[in-house]
């Protein structure tokens, strides 16, 4: 009884130590940072306009948000890749696998564009186009000033700010002879380059933006300026010409105002003839003016130097002016006639 009395006494005087040693334990572990929750990998969250973030990946220490699973912990929480015991430690996880800093560094980190060398998970990684680098080491490639968070450039693979890409690379406006600042909209016409503002009628000095102009003597037109200035005036319609004009009597015309007198149909393009100043296609000059082969009965037009005979008031193409019994060509020989017949001297000796 007495040595059953004095096991309770002990154990009653060791509860107090107890909780003290749990007390030191929960001490300890809010001295490791287990209580301060996750804390995110910022390698490309913030990353100057220049890629998104890395992915689930993300740094933790072991309670707060996660208290409730520390006390869930087997007695043993490795790192899935080198095994070692990450009790106390910082540890990052990936794909729901445990890796300490070490090994998760060594596995999947990106390395620098710039210095070649690893981005821990302390550091931001900026991203770009699938290339990374440190914060520190994102900066322009020829004044050196960081791009972290401000608009930036590429060319062959460098990175400029805007201030060198423009002055090293953007166009020269051909009006004011300032660079046209990468982003803003520019003008182009004939290999030469306008800030949008520059680029204006000469008559009227209005932005001619993406509207119809006609250019003269080096300088830009908006077409009513044109008209009002240069153009000539159709004889036809009294409207300005300001392309695709023809000239017929020294006056101009609109093509789609120089029409045959007759079927109206445009003669731009095609073979005409006129009468009394009027202007006709082939087919109404045959049609109303021209002679009717005494042979075949069609027109004669006489145009584009084609030969007829005519004798007597009757006219005959040359391939028509035949005797009327052998057929053989009377042009240019003796011929002689019967009715309206022709006939070859010797078709015409029984007459």
């Amino acid at each position: 009884m007495q040595s059953q009395q004095i096991n309770d006494l002990e154990l009653s005087a060791m509860v107090p130590a107890l909780r003290a040693l749990c007390g030191r334990r929960c001490d300890a572990a809010e001295e490791l940072g287990l209580n301060q929750g996750s804390v995110r990998d910022t390698r490309g969250e913030e990353h100057c306009r220049a890629g998104g973030p890395r992915g689930d990946a993300h740094s933790i220490t072991s309670s707060g948000e996660h208290a409730s699973e520390q006390h869930k912990m087997t007695e043993r929480y490795d790192c899935h890749y080198c095994k070692e015991s990450l009790f106390g430690k910082k540890y990052v996880l990936r794909e729901e696998n445990p890796y300490c800093v070490k090994c998760y560094e060594s596995l999947y980190s990106n390395s620098c564009e710039e210095c070649k060398k690893p981005i821990g998970c302390n550091s931001r990684d900026l991203s770009y186009k699938d290339r990374h680098w440190h914060e520190d080491c994102f900066h322009c490639f020829q004044c050196k000033r960081s791009l972290v968070d401000k608009p930036f450039s590429t060319k062959d693979e460098q990175l400029l700010c805007t201030e060198c890409y423009s002055n090293e690379y953007s166009s020269k406006c051909h009006q004011c002879k300032k660079t046209i600042m990468p982003g803003s909209r520019k003008m182009e016409h004939k290999g030469n380059s306008w800030h949008e503002t520059c680029f204006t009628c000469q008559r009227c000095q209005q932005p001619i933006g993406t509207k119809s102009f006609i250019p003269k003597d080096n300088q830009n037109y908006c077409v009513p300026c044109y008209e009002k200035q240069f153009a000539m005036q159709c004889v036809h319609c009294k409207k300005a010409i300001t392309t695709g004009g023809v000239t017929y009597h020294d006056q101009p015309w609109h093509k789609d105002c120089f029409l045959c007198t007759g079927c109206k149909q445009q003669l731009s393009g095609q073979r005409f003839t006129s009468r009394d100043d009027f202007a006709y296609c082939l087919n109404c000059f045959c049609n109303l003016y021209a002679k009717k082969c005494a042979s075949c009965t069609t027109s004669i037009s006489g145009l584009g130097g084609s030969k007829y005979i005519s004798f007597e008031e009757r006219q005959w193409h040359n391939d028509c002016f035949n005797c009327k019994k052998c057929s053989v060509s009377l042009v240019g020989r003796g011929f002689l006639t019967e009715r309206d017949d022709i006939l070859c001297p010797e078709c015409g000796k029984d007459i």
